[in-house]
Formats: C-alpha cells, structure tokens, sequence
C-alpha cells in the first residue's frame, strides 16, 4: 500500500453504494439471506449526527465505515457498515477508518462507541478487541441473536 486517503463521504453516493453492496455480500456469504437486515437511512450518516467514510488506497476504493447516533442515548455513537475490499485486507485500512470514524464521533461530543458483529466475523472482532472494545450487553437489532457479538469503548 502506497497512499491512503480517508474521505468523508454521503452514505447515498456511488462509491460508498458500491461498497455498502460489497459489504452486504460478503455479510451474506457468512451468515445467510441479505446479510443485515439492520434499518439504515441514508440520512442517519450526515453531520453532525453521523458521518461515512471511504478509505483510498492509490485513488482506488479500498473500504468504508461509518457511524450514527445512538437513538437511545445521543452521548452514544453506533459503528456501521466497516468493510475493506479483499485485495486490500492485512494492509491497515480497517484500523485507519476505524480511527477515522472515532475521531469523528468524539468531535461531534459522543463518549463512546458501540457495534454489533457476529461470531462469523472472528477478524472483526480480533480488530476490536486489539483496539480497545469490550464485550458489552447485546443492544441493537440483533440483540438475542446467539450468533451476535457487541462491543463497545469509551472515546
């Protein structure tokens, strides 16, 4: 990897469409139907209550992440949607939008960050917990799902 630039970008253009769809494929492939059934409104991403992001590697798409404001608790921001095309995993790109996404949220005054992952997403969790998320009580649309994981850390 050579140059990567982390671009905040609306969740509802082409490229963060196209890899919103690579996510949900890949999401698919690992746990059946379409992948996440999660409601999801484009608008949830925009600042200063959200923001989306596309990492560039070489001015290509390389992967996206974004987060929302928690609807329960406003001091609260909901991780969504990291995903890093596959020729670019093992470079670093998800921990650098992972970073992105933290340092946005704590700029708009969150205090800590949650998500949701599941148990057929060991690399998502090893990510996690290698940057300082803890298992916290299952919370969101998956909540009582055996197959869910939720993680949460304090910005």
């Amino acid at each position: 990897m050579t140059e990567l630039d982390i671009r905040l970008t609306r969740y509802g253009s082409r490229v963060a469409t196209e890899l919103i769809s690579a996510t949900l494929a890949d999401l698919s492939r690992r746990y059946g139907g379409d992948g996440d059934t999660t409601p999801v409104q484009p608008g949830e991403f925009d600042p200063p209550m959200g923001g989306f992001f596309v990492a560039y590697v070489d001015h290509v798409p390389a992967g996206c992440c974004g987060w929302r404001t928690f609807a329960e608790d406003e001091t609260t921001a909901e991780l969504k949607r990291l995903y890093v095309v596959p020729e670019f995993r093992g470079q670093g790109v998800a921990r650098r939008l992972l970073a992105a996404v933290e340092e946005a949220a704590r700029g708009a005054g969150r205090e800590r960050i949650w998500l949701e992952t599941g148990t057929a997403q060991p690399e998502a969790i090893a990510l996690y917990e290698q940057a300082g998320y803890s298992r916290i009580p299952d919370f969101g649309h998956y909540k009582g799902y055996p197959s869910v994981r939720s993680f949460g850390r304090s910005l």
